[in-house]
């Protein structure tokens, strides 16, 4: 707008000046007003008039036959002075036309500039104000969100609030279980114990009526008079039939009496330990475990001892053979097996697994030390032997415990405390007879 306005100063500045030029040219002469209009602006023009041009005297014929060349000369050099006058004045306005044609060119040019440069700012303007909605509505969705999580936050505070509630519950039912389970375990025990002895009085019976047999005494003093330090040697000795023999420990007098199965494979097996009816209390001490307990011919454990010495002297095998409550059976067979002395607590060493038991060692390996009720050798805080019950080779209370707590069938699943063989029935069966024997591998 101040470029219009300056252009129009200049333009009547111009012909001003123009103006005052020609009247200062004209003032000697008579006027006759001539009008030029050039876009916006208009130009007056004053010209003499033609009757200027002749004397004021009176009109005489002759004289303007007398006079004629004269006046006529005079007034040719005025018209004259007059056109050059006029065509400087016009070439004047010419170049002040030509000036003010190359203005309003540039004031367009500007103009147009100016609009173009206007339209871009509304164009930008309105692209801030569609950036600001946006930028509004990103605003109350992230406002919307920030409530969403402020309440989810709390819904899921709440919740593990809850969750530890039941947690402490869960614990405390978990603590009230334990103890009754241990109260149950302790009148287990008691009851075994008291069937364990009815046991052994009605075998001390059955071996005093058996003392009056005189073949079968014969046949005892011949069994004494041979000394057999494993049930391999019986079995070659001619003796093949089941039953208990007398087994002398391996450099020494010492005897003990073991049960010899001659019939599985071949025979000529010492049987080590046996359950078949709970009637023998297996949660035992070390000293009982060392020496065996039981009766040969049920349930027993041979002893620590015995079997380490033995083991020691050739290469044994070790056959594990399983039954559970539904009439199926397996076996495990290990082709290398002895026991180390009682300064590294029994240790049990074991290689070369095959059998129908389960394809990975339910023993854990490598070899573990032997723990009791008051001998804690297992690699477990918790005292596997306390909690599972039972002498065995505890790793970490491990996948297996043959001397577990004997249950009854419809009482034998989900029992962490029981007889298990967990690669064949996991870990909560609790089986319903074991027996473990061992060979000459070389036999």
């Amino acid at each position: 707008m101040w470029q219009i306005v300056f252009f129009t100063l200049s333009c009547d500045l111009v012909l001003a000046a123009a103006y005052n030029n020609f009247r200062r040219s004209m003032d000697s002469i008579g006027r006759r007003q001539y009008q030029v209009q050039h876009g916006a602006c208009s130009y007056t023009f004053l010209l003499p008039e033609t009757d200027n041009c002749r004397s004021s005297s009176s009109y005489v014929p002759n004289a303007v036959q007398r006079d004629a060349p004269l006046d006529y000369d005079d007034s040719v050099q005025r018209l004259q002075v007059l056109e050059n006058i006029m065509e400087n004045n016009t070439q004047w306005l010419m170049k002040v036309l030509n000036q003010t044609t190359r203005l309003e060119l540039q004031l367009l040019e500007h103009s147009l500039s100016t609009n173009k440069l206007e339209k871009q700012i509304l164009d930008q303007t309105s692209e801030i104000n569609k950036l600001q909605d946006k930028n509004s509505f990103l605003e109350k969705k992230v406002l919307d969100m920030e409530d969403k999580h402020i309440v989810q936050l709390r819904s899921i505070k709440e919740e593990k609030d809850q969750l530890q509630v039941l947690v402490s519950k869960q614990n405390s039912i978990i603590e009230e279980l334990e103890k009754q389970l241990v109260t149950a375990t302790v009148n287990n025990s008691v009851l075994q114990k008291q069937q364990h002895d009815l046991m052994e009085t009605v075998h001390n019976l059955l071996t005093m009526i058996s003392t009056s047999n005189s073949a079968k005494n014969s046949f005892d003093v011949k069994e004494e008079q041979v000394i057999f330090r494993d049930c391999a040697e019986v079995f070659k000795s001619g003796l093949t039939t089941n039953g208990i023999y007398t087994l002398t420990f391996p450099n020494s007098t010492e005897e003990i009496k073991a049960y010899c199965d001659m019939e599985t494979s071949g025979g000529g097996w010492t049987v080590i330990q046996r359950r078949e009816d709970g009637s023998v209390d297996f949660q035992k001490t070390w000293k009982e475990y060392k020496a065996g307990f039981g009766n040969p011919s049920g349930e027993h454990w041979l002893g620590n001892e015995f079997v380490s010495q033995v083991t020691n002297q050739r290469p044994y095998v070790l056959k594990i053979h399983l039954k559970d409550w539904e009439g199926n059976e397996a076996y495990s067979l290990y082709e290398h097996f002895y026991l180390s002395g009682e300064e590294l607590n029994y240790r049990i060493h074991l290689k070369g697994l095959t059998g129908t038991a389960g394809k990975i060692s339910s023993i854990s390996q490598p070899g573990n030390d032997f723990s009791t009720k008051d001998a804690d050798n297992d690699k477990c805080i918790c005292k596997c032997s306390q909690m599972l019950t039972g002498g065995w080779w505890f790793d970490a209370c491990g996948p297996s415990n043959l001397n577990g707590m004997y249950y009854p069938q419809k009482q034998n699943t989900n029992k962490f405390n029981g007889i298990k063989w967990y690669y064949w029935k996991g870990s909560g069966y609790s089986l319903k007879a074991t027996t473990m024997m061992i060979r000459p591998a070389d036999f």
